[in-house]
């Protein structure tokens, strides 16, 4: 998704400054075509969760690795699906309570209490957390950096 890529790629950019490597993501779901990022607030919490209650959704993760003095860039998009087990009023107004939801793309931490929540990742779990290890492990090969120490 171009979305996130071109996100992550500017969140690196930003932040590079010569002489330092940058990894920079961003995460966002997407239901029926709707983008379904940060809430807003708690009542934007509770909508996305009603909309993914019960469903799959797409999880979407662009990753970018920039290295400024060298000019050198390496980026991608993973992708996962998630099926969120159905979920009550109640249910959900106890989640949004606790807070996690607030700064979850899609209003739900996998990683945290959401995980009771979610029934089934189908790819990559740590691109559901935000941060797909195994996309960012190539992307550091790209550049030229082994993430595997070697004796």
């Amino acid at each position: 998704m171009d979305y996130v890529l071109r996100l992550a790629i500017e969140k690196a950019e930003a932040r590079a400054h010569p002489g330092e490597l940058v990894l920079a993501a961003d995460t966002t779901v997407v239901l029926d075509g709707e983008l379904l990022g940060k809430p807003a607030d708690p009542e934007d919490a509770r909508r996305m969760l009603r909309r993914i209650a019960g469903r799959e959704h797409t999880v979407h993760t662009g990753v970018a690795l920039f290295e400024p003095a060298q000019g050198r860039r390496a980026a991608t998009v993973e992708t996962s699906r998630v099926r969120m087990a159905p979920l009550t009023g109640e249910e959900i107004a106890w989640y949004v309570a606790t807070g996690e939801p607030l700064d979850k793309a899609g209003s739900y931490a996998v990683q945290g209490l959401g995980a009771m929540f979610v029934e089934a990742v189908f790819g990559n779990y740590t691109n559901v957390v935000g941060l797909p290890i195994p996309a960012t492990r190539r992307l550091f090969a790209e550049l030229g950096y082994d993430l595997i120490p070697r004796t």
